[in-house]
């Protein structure tokens, strides 16, 4: 495996991510991890500033508790010329047990962008076996 292909960002939820009712963290704040794991990994990846250009097939498996250890797990499954499929997913955990489970998990696209502004070509992801290749074929089907 390329180490540029993936990245993992670890943290815990504090009060200003719980929703107003405070059992469970915001959607909005779920997505925003998403975001920033998917742009750290397609930047790592592409070695250049990226822009999200779609976010989808999100699936929210179960809500996300105060105090919870989070990690947001990012890599690359498709490239084109100038894009990178990222998918994402976040896993919790108690602090205490360290035992993650996942919670949510998406698909994003970025694009990779060039000093000017200007979308830039990007290298070429292999896959490396059977689910590699699967995980990417389902990307490619996305695309059509």
């Amino acid at each position: 495996r390329i180490e540029s292909e993936s990245v993992t960002l670890r943290f815990l939820v504090v009060p200003s991510d719980m929703d107003a009712s405070g059992s469970t963290v915001q959607a909005g704040r779920v997505l925003e991890w998403i975001d920033k794991a998917g742009y750290a990994c397609a930047v790592g990846w592409s070695a250049s500033y990226c822009v999200t250009a779609y976010v989808g097939d999100v699936h929210f498996a179960r809500p996300i508790a105060a105090g919870s250890l989070v990690e947001a797990h990012a890599r690359i499954i498709h490239t084109g010329r100038t894009s990178m499929h990222v998918y994402v997913s976040i896993e919790t955990a108690d602090v205490r047990t360290r035992r993650f489970s996942p919670a949510t998990h998406c698909v994003l696209v970025l694009v990779a962008l060039d000093e000017a502004g200007d979308p830039r070509q990007v290298a070429h992801w292999q896959p490396w076996g059977d689910g590699d290749r699967t995980i990417q074929s389902r990307a490619e089907s996305r695309i059509e």
